[in-house]
């Protein structure tokens, strides 16, 4: 007699969108964040009822930066579209993923899924884009057609050839003006214990970029930032810690570097050794366990670079005269604020533990060098391309994080007024969730420099602003802190260092509420004169 329990099993129905979001908690997505329409309104519904958090975001652009955002272990991006019915974006977004694909049936869709997520954390972490065709959510299968794909594996851990590793420690060890240059691949391998423990037990100066900041921490005494150029300009040995030669580091090239600069480069992406550069050494693997390598190799022979050395020398002295520079204009007490005199105080009130998010043009490349961060993966800026309007989409995912794993942790935000622009209804995500965010918008009434409201009327008595103002102003003295308080938020418009003392005080002692302190400072402000010179080696 047939049985009737297996058959009712065998007939029950079950949604594209239900085996979708299956497919998601099985890979342990814990966030999705999107803009729902049909039909991916569904996919959320079904999401959230097995206890995946869905974050409803108001612009594509920050959404995207995060399209179904997740963090099974680390912060990779999966993305899905389901707006179209099979039209084909999958070979558009193949440039520009790590892996780009459209199940061919409902049954396909746990599969491709474990399999974007494995693509996102193996090897360099990046976005992958899965595209469901939007009749597939709605469409009921028999459940006993779909098999689960069992969570995906913990990326595997590879290690240079120890004759690269060996070949690249003499190098080190032969340097006469080493440089260690720490990247945000150091930060998403984990490798901050290792190679604190190298910089430390060797005494080697190093440069951390905007996302590898904390990897050690920013006020080492080992750190050379504030002798970046200088430190970049006459090394003649420097190791790449899962940085990459892009425009960030100038390419490796001269005048930014010396001509004969021997570069070993660690890294857990193949393709990307011997880009703009051809490196002396080549350390292909996991960043965390090749350092540990290089750790081992160093201590056969007991070795360590002279603290008191002339390269030493050189670069305490000029980041002594760097941070005199800025000290000097930290502490001006003219009005409007200039950049150092807000990123002063911003910094002194910093908790050791927030997670900084920031961008814009100056205020991202200022304040990089003002605020500090302690712990690593602990800030998150415009990255690579500088893409404007991230900013507040990177500070709700890590909110989301901090209020559900390390409560009271709080998220700062300073954005330039032109990147706020760019993503600022986000503020009311920001109140819907009620987010640990403190927004911190440094206004100069325009994109690198604007004018004050005087000049702004002067310039209207002759022509329309169309034809008159330069494209790069902005309306003075926008209130964008009333952005914040039109949905529930603190709201604070500052023009003095006591106000923008006591409004970030106040901001960081309401853990109830988001805030935004909109920070006016002089509109013509620029960074402090760049002192760089291109000598040789010999009259350094």
């Amino acid at each position: 007699m047939p049985d009737s329990n297996f058959a009712e099993r065998s007939e029950e129905q079950v949604s594209g969108a239900k085996v979708i979001a299956q497919a998601l908690k099985t890979q342990d997505v814990e966030y999705v964040f999107g803009i729902v329409g049909i039909p991916v309104t569904e996919i959320a519904i079904a999401a959230q009822q097995l206890g995946i958090k869905y974050i409803g975001m108001r612009n594509e652009q920050a959404a995207r930066s995060l399209p179904c955002c997740f963090w099974p272990r680390s912060h990779p991006r999966l993305g899905w579209y389901g707006k179209c019915k099979r039209e084909l974006l999958v070979e558009a977004c193949r440039l520009y993923t790590k892996f780009s694909a459209r199940p061919s049936s409902i049954e396909a869709v746990p599969f491709v899924i474990e399999k974007a997520v494995r693509s996102s954390i193996y090897g360099r972490p990046g976005a992958c884009y899965v595209d469901i065709p939007a009749d597939f959510v709605n469409l009921q299968v028999n459940v006993s057609s779909i098999k689960h794909v069992e969570r995906c594996m913990s990326p595997p851990i590879s290690m240079a050839e120890t004759s690269a590793v060996c070949t690249a420690a003499s190098v080190i060890k032969n340097a006469k003006q080493p440089l260690l240059i720490i990247g945000k691949g150091a930060a998403y391998a984990h490798a901050e214990e290792s190679i604190q423990k190298l910089v430390e037990q060797y005494k080697l100066p190093f440069l951390p970029t905007p996302m590898g900041k904390g990897v050690v921490p920013d006020n080492h005494p080992y750190c050379v930032g504030a002798a970046r150029s200088r430190a970049l300009q006459f090394a003649d040995v420097i190791v790449l810690f899962g940085a990459r030669l892009n425009w960030i580091l100038h390419f490796g090239l001269p005048p930014r570097y010396q001509p004969d600069v021997k570069f070993i480069q660690v890294d857990i992406c193949a393709e990307e050794l011997g880009n703009n550069v051809k490196p002396a050494v080549t350390l292909l693997g996991d960043i965390n366990a090749v350092t540990k390598q290089l750790l081992e190799e160093f201590d056969k022979t007991p070795w360590q670079y002279p603290p008191e050395s002339k390269w030493w020398k050189t670069l305490r002295e000029k980041m002594k005269s760097n941070e005199a520079a800025s000290k000097e204009l930290a502490s001006r007490e003219s009005l409007p604020m200039n950049y150092y005199t807000v990123f002063y105080h911003v910094q002194e009130q910093l908790p050791r533990d927030c997670f900084v998010v920031s961008e814009g043009a100056n205020t991202m490349d200022i304040g990089r060098t003002v605020l500090q961060n302690y712990l690593p993966r602990h800030r998150l800026d415009a990255g690579t391309f500088g893409t404007m309007g991230v900013g507040l989409g990177f500070a709700i995912a890590a909110a989301m994080v901090a209020k559900d794993r390390s409560p009271g942790q709080r998220v700062i935000c300073v954005e330039g007024d032109s990147a706020f622009g760019f993503s600022g209804m986000e503020v009311e995500t920001i109140c819907r969730y009620n987010l640990p965010i403190i927004l911190l918008v440094v206004n100069n009434n325009g994109i690198y420099q604007g004018f004050d409201t005087d000049t702004w009327k002067e310039m209207l008595k002759f022509q329309d602003a169309a034809s008159v103002v330069p494209p790069m102003c902005l309306l003075p003295n926008s209130h964008y802190e009333q952005v914040m308080t039109a949905f529930g938020g603190k709201g604070y418009f500052v023009k003095t260092p006591e106000e923008l003392q006591k409004s970030l005080r106040q901001s960081l002692a309401d853990t109830a509420k988001p805030s935004l302190i909109n920070i006016m400072i002089e509109p013509q402000a620029t960074r402090k004169t760049q002192d760089f010179h291109w000598l040789t080696r010999s009259n350094m």
